[in-house]
């Protein structure tokens, strides 16, 4: 398993690698959680954004404690943004983890966040033998990134959104990691 004293794995993609998260992504994070589209499709994001919550993000992040591993989604290289979004793979039990993303709405139904998706269970980083991902109902195209990246439909359940500061429907999905 992964050492949360050390930083995440580099993790390259065709369009793009998966990094750690560095304090100067902190301004493109600020800009695209802002966006209250974005905001309402997380679990986690407030909307507004108060001050300090990107900061003490980036933060969590990096911390030797963390349960979560986090990387920013860097198309530098390929003349992409520093970062277009984030991909996290959070602990659990059993030798299983969750996946969760965002991608920068400009970019949405650009196929990154598949990308991203294939890329870090091809890496596993975790060496996870189970991988979970949760998506909000009124939000069918995570659901379909899940469904192309080989993600089984387990069933509903809900989650509360910090954005929206209620519980929402969600889709509950699975894959059984090679």
């Amino acid at each position: 398993m992964f050492d949360t004293t050390e930083d995440p794995p580099v993790i390259e993609a065709e369009r793009f690698v998966l990094r750690p998260l560095r304090r100067s992504d902190a301004g493109l994070i600020g800009l695209y959680a802002a966006d209250r589209r974005m905001a309402e499709m997380t679990r986690a994001i407030p909307h507004p954004l108060p001050p300090g919550a990107v900061d003490a993000m980036i933060t969590r992040a990096s911390a030797p404690d963390r349960k979560e591993d986090t990387w920013a989604i860097d198309g530098a290289a390929t003349g992409l943004a520093e970062l277009v979004g984030t991909i996290s793979l959070g602990r659990m039990d059993r030798e299983q983890s969750e996946i969760s993303y965002w991608i920068a709405p400009q970019l949405w139904n650009a196929g990154l966040a598949t990308e991203a998706v294939r890329a870090l269970i091809a890496a596993n980083p975790h060496n996870a033998r189970q991988i979970f991902a949760e998506v909000f109902q009124d939000n069918p195209g995570s659901a379909r990134v899940l469904t192309n990246c080989g993600f089984e439909y387990l069933g509903d359940a809900e989650a509360y959104s910090t954005a929206r500061r209620a519980m929402v429907p969600t889709w509950t999905y699975a894959l059984a990691v090679q």
